[in-house]
C-alpha cells in the first residue's frame, strides 16, 4: 500500500496551515507529469473531467477521502472540473476550489496590516465572484493565531476538512475561493487553534446573519439595489449643517410597533419595507426630521436592544433582508428625512460564536483584562491600540455611510471608552504610559473615526453619547478636540428631569437647576436628549415622572418639551413620550398607540406635532444654536414666582421670546422686558385647550410699551398659563 506523506494527515485530519501546498494541481515527482490531488469525503468515486471531456477516475489513496489521478505533462491545462459520486449513488460535477489562485492582493495585505484599508469590507467576509470565468464566493478571514481554518456549510456538510482555507503568512489572513456557490448560502468558519481546541465563528465582515436563535451567516450580493436618493444625499451637506433644524426620533423598530404576537407569545416585528412606509408616514405627520435607530447591527439577545453586537456589517435579519434595509433608509430619504445609526464600537458581547476570542486568543479585545473587559456589562472591550482591530471598526463605520446612506452615527458609551478607570475600583485599571486615566489608543481611534468619517462623508453627522465633562468633545482635532459633529447634553438632561420632578411649590428652591445649563450651553454643539435609557429600569415613564394630578402631569410635559425645543441644542426624544406613553418601555411590547386617541395624550401629540413644525419652521429656534449670540436671558431670577423668560435670535436679527411659567398658577398682567417696540403675536401656547390644556391664552396682539422693564426699554403684559410655555414673535 502507498505510504500517505506527512502533509495529507494534515488535510485529513483537518490541520493544514497551507492546504494548497498538497490539494489541487501539482508538478508530479521529479517534475514528471502532473498529480491532481481531493479530498471529499462525501465521494464514493471520483474522476476527473479534462478539456477533452473525457471522465478519468480517480483512485483513492487507500484509507482515507483523498483522490489523487497522476497524468502525462502537458495532457490539459489547468482548468478542470470533478465528476462526484455518493455513497448512495448521487452524481455532480464541480469545480476544485484548489486550482483558484489567491484572491487577495500584496496591496490589500499591506494595507490591512499598518491599518489602513477602510474599505476592507469589500475583500474580507465572503464575496461572489468570478475567476477565470467560473462564479462563486471568495472567503477571507483575519485569523493570525489560528491553527487552522475552514469555511463550513450546507455545501460541504459542516465538515472542516472540505474547504480548508489557504494562509497568507504575516497578514494572519486566510482565504479561498469556493466555485459554484451564490447568493443566500449559509456559511461560518470553522477554526482550529493552537491548542487543538476546534469551534465555529461567524465572520467578521459578514454582511448578512440567520435570524436568531440561529447563529450562521449568509451570503449576500449587495450591488443589485438601484437607489433613489440622489436629491437627498446631493443635498445633505446643507440640511444636516450646523444652522439646520434638527429634531431626532429615536426608534427601537422591534417595539414601535408590532405585527402581532405569535401562538407561543413571542413578538412578531414588522419588516423593514414595512416599517418605513408606517414610519415615515408618522414622522411626517408629527414633523421629525430624522429617525435615530438604536442598533441594528446584528445582535443575537432582543434583551440588549442590539447594544451587544456580533455583526458589524449586517442588519439585524429579524426584520429583513440588507437590501430591505436599503428601502427603508431609501423610502426615508426621499422623503425628506434622515436616518441615524446608533453604533457600538465601545463593547461586545461573550457570546461563543461571535467575536469574542474568535482565533482562540484575545483577538478583537485586550489581553489584559484590566484593559479588556467591562464587568459590569459583561462584555469585552476592543484593542484600540492594534492596527487591524481600529481598521475594523472604522471600517464598519464607514460601511454603514457607503452601503447604506445613513447620514449619521450615534457613537454609544463614549465615556467607557475614553477613560480607563470607567467603572472601575482602585487596583482594578492600569494607568496609561504617562501615569493617567485617558485611555490614549480610544481617544486616536476616535479621531481617526471622525477624521474619515468627514472626509470621505460630507455632510454626515457624528454624535458622542459622553456623560463626563472631558473637553472639546465637539471640536475640531486641529483644535485639539475629538472632532465630533455633536454631543448629547447628558447634564442638561440630568438636572432638567431633576428639576421638573420637583413638585411646582418646591420648585423656586431649585432655579438654578434649570438656569444652570446655560454656563456651559455653547461649551459644545449640544443635542437635547430624552433617550431610551429614561424610561427603562424602574426610572418610570416620562409621564409618571411629573408631579400632580394627570392633568399636571401632562400640563408639565408639554411645558418640558416646549422648554427643550426653546433652549439651544438640537432635540431628541425618544418613541412613545411624544404622546406621554404612562408605562415604561418594553422592548418585548408594542408602544401603547391605543393611548394616543385619547386625550390627555393625543393633546400631548398634537402639540409635539405642532412644536416639530414650529420650530422647523422659525431659524430663531435653530439657526444660532451652538453660540452665545442665540440666547439671551430676559429674566431667569424671578424664582419666587418660578417663571423664566429669554430671546431665541437667528442669523439675521429675528427673535422670538419664550416664557415659563413653572407652577400651577396662573400669572395676570405679567410684565416682560421686549427689545424692540412693535406687536407680539402668541405662536405657540402649550395651555392651548386643543393640547388639553387650559386655554389661558393671549388671543390678540400685544401692543408693547414705552416702559422700561427688566433691563428693556420697551414692556409688554402677559396671561401666563398654569405650567405653561409660550412663544411670542413680534409683527414685521
Amino acid at each position: 500500500m502507498k505510504k500517505i506523506p506527512d502533509n495529507a494527515y494534515e488535510i485529513i485530519e483537518a490541520r493544514s496551515h497551507d492546504p494548497f501546498n498538497y490539494l489541487g494541481r501539482h508538478e508530479g515527482v521529479k517534475g514528471k507529469g502532473v498529480v491532481i490531488r481531493a479530498f471529499r469525503s462525501q465521494a464514493e468515486k471520483m474522476w476527473l473531467l479534462a478539456d477533452d471531456k473525457r471522465a478519468k477516475t480517480m483512485p483513492r489513496i487507500e484509507g482515507t477521502d483523498l483522490f489523487e489521478i497522476q497524468l502525462p505533462q502537458g495532457s490539459f491545462e489547468t482548468s478542470y472540473r470533478f465528476r462526484i459520486e455518493n455513497h448512495e449513488g448521487h452524481t455532480w460535477e464541480e469545480d476544485d476550489a484548489y486550482r483558484f489562485p489567491p484572491i487577495l492582493g500584496e496591496i490589500d495585505l499591506h494595507l490591512i496590516a499598518e491599518g489602513n484599508h477602510f474599505e476592507k469590507y469589500k475583500i474580507l467576509g465572503a464575496h461572489i465572484r468570478e475567476i477565470d470565468g467560473v462564479s462563486g464566493v471568495g472567503f477571507a478571514v483575519w485569523a493570525p493565531s489560528a491553527d487552522r481554518v475552514s469555511v463550513v456549510g450546507n455545501f460541504n456538510h459542516w465538515d472542516g476538512r472540505e474547504h480548508q482555507m489557504r494562509s497568507r503568512g504575516s497578514s494572519g489572513i486566510w482565504e479561498i475561493f469556493i466555485p459554484a456557490l451564490c447568493e443566500d448560502e449559509v456559511y461560518k468558519f470553522e477554526i482550529r487553534a493552537k491548542n487543538g481546541d476546534v469551534f465555529e465563528k461567524i465572520d467578521p465582515y459578514a454582511q448578512q446573519m440567520e435570524l436568531r436563535p440561529k447563529t450562521a451567516c449568509v451570503v449576500h450580493n449587495p450591488k443589485e439595489y438601484k437607489w433613489q436618493d440622489a436629491k437627498w444625499m446631493k443635498q445633505r451637506p446643507e440640511t444636516q449643517a450646523l444652522n439646520q433644524p434638527m429634531s431626532i426620533y429615536e426608534v427601537q423598530l422591534g417595539s414601535w410597533r408590532l405585527a402581532g404576537m405569535s401562538d407561543n407569545g413571542q413578538p412578531e416585528f414588522l419588516s423593514y419595507r414595512e416599517m418605513a412606509h408606517q414610519l415615515v408616514e408618522y414622522c411626517t405627520w408629527i414633523g421629525y426630521t430624522h429617525i435615530e435607530l438604536m442598533p441594528i447591527t446584528e445582535y443575537p439577545f432582543d434583551g440588549s436592544w442590539g447594544y451587544q453586537t456580533v455583526g458589524y456589517f449586517a442588519p439585524t435579519s429579524r426584520f429583513g433582508t440588507p437590501d430591505e434595509f436599503r428601502y427603508f433608509v431609501d423610502h426615508c430619504h426621499q422623503n425628506g428625512i434622515g436616518v441615524f445609526l446608533d453604533w457600538v464600537p465601545a463593547h461586545f458581547p461573550k457570546d461563543a460564536h461571535g467575536l469574542a476570542r474568535f482565533d482562540g486568543t484575545p483577538l478583537f479585545e485586550h489581553e489584559d483584562p484590566q484593559l479588556g473587559e467591562h464587568k459590569d456589562w459583561g462584555t469585552y472591550i476592543f484593542n484600540f491600540g492594534r492596527n487591524e482591530v481600529r481598521n475594523f471598526l472604522i471600517a464598519s463605520a464607514l460601511f454603514w455611510l457607503d452601503e447604506y446612506h445613513i447620514d449619521g452615527l450615534r457613537v454609544d458609551a463614549v465615556a467607557s471608552m475614553l477613560y480607563l478607570d470607567y467603572s472601575r475600583e482602585e487596583g482594578e485599571w492600569t494607568p496609561n504610559k504617562y501615569g493617567g486615566r485617558e485611555n490614549l489608543e480610544a481617544v486616536e481611534f476616535l479621531k481617526q473615526f471622525n477624521t474619515l468619517v468627514h472626509e470621505r462623508h460630507p455632510g454626515a453627522v457624528t454624535m458622542a453619547e459622553e456623560s463626563t465633562s472631558w473637553p472639546m468633545v465637539s471640536r475640531p482635532i486641529y483644535l485639539g478636540g475629538l472632532g465630533f459633529t455633536m454631543k448629547w447634553n447628558m447634564g442638561w438632561m440630568n438636572d432638567t428631569l431633576k428639576y421638573f420632578e420637583n413638585e411646582p411649590v418646591h420648585r423656586s428652591f431649585h432655579q438654578g437647576e434649570l438656569t444652570f445649563s446655560m454656563v456651559y450651553a455653547h461649551t459644545e454643539n449640544f443635542i437635547l436628549p430624552f433617550s431610551h435609557d429614561e424610561v427603562v429600569h424602574g426610572k418610570g415613564s416620562m409621564t409618571t415622572k411629573m408631579p400632580g394630578d394627570d392633568w399636571q402631569k401632562f400640563a408639565n410635559l408639554r411645558l418640558l418639551y416646549g422648554y427643550m425645543y426653546t433652549h439651544p441644542g438640537k432635540k431628541l426624544q425618544f418613541m412613545g413620550i411624544e404622546f406621554g406613553q404612562w408605562t415604561e418601555w418594553n422592548h418585548n411590547e408594542s408602544l401603547s398607540w391605543d393611548q394616543a386617541n385619547f386625550m390627555p395624550h393625543r393633546g400631548l401629540q398634537l402639540m409635539m406635532r405642532d412644536m416639530n413644525h414650529l420650530y422647523r419652521d422659525v431659524p430663531a429656534l435653530y439657526e444660532i444654536d451652538f453660540d452665545a449670540e442665540g440666547f439671551e436671558w430676559i429674566d431667569c431670577d424671578d424664582a419666587a414666582n418660578s417663571i423664566i423668560s429669554y430671546l431665541r435670535r437667528d442669523l439675521h436679527g429675528g427673535f422670538v421670546i419664550v416664557v415659563l411659567n413653572l407652577t400651577p398658577v396662573v400669572r395676570e398682567d405679567y410684565r416682560l422686558g421686549v427689545p424692540e417696540q412693535g406687536v407680539y403675536n402668541e405662536i405657540m401656547n402649550t395651555d392651548a385647550e386643543t393640547y388639553g390644556g387650559g386655554n389661558v391664552i393671549n388671543p390678540n396682539g400685544i401692543n408693547s410699551e414705552v416702559k422700561a422693564w427688566m433691563n428693556k426699554e420697551h414692556s409688554i403684559t402677559l396671561r401666563l398659563p398654569p405650567l405653561g410655555c409660550i412663544i411670542l414673535r413680534k409683527n414685521k
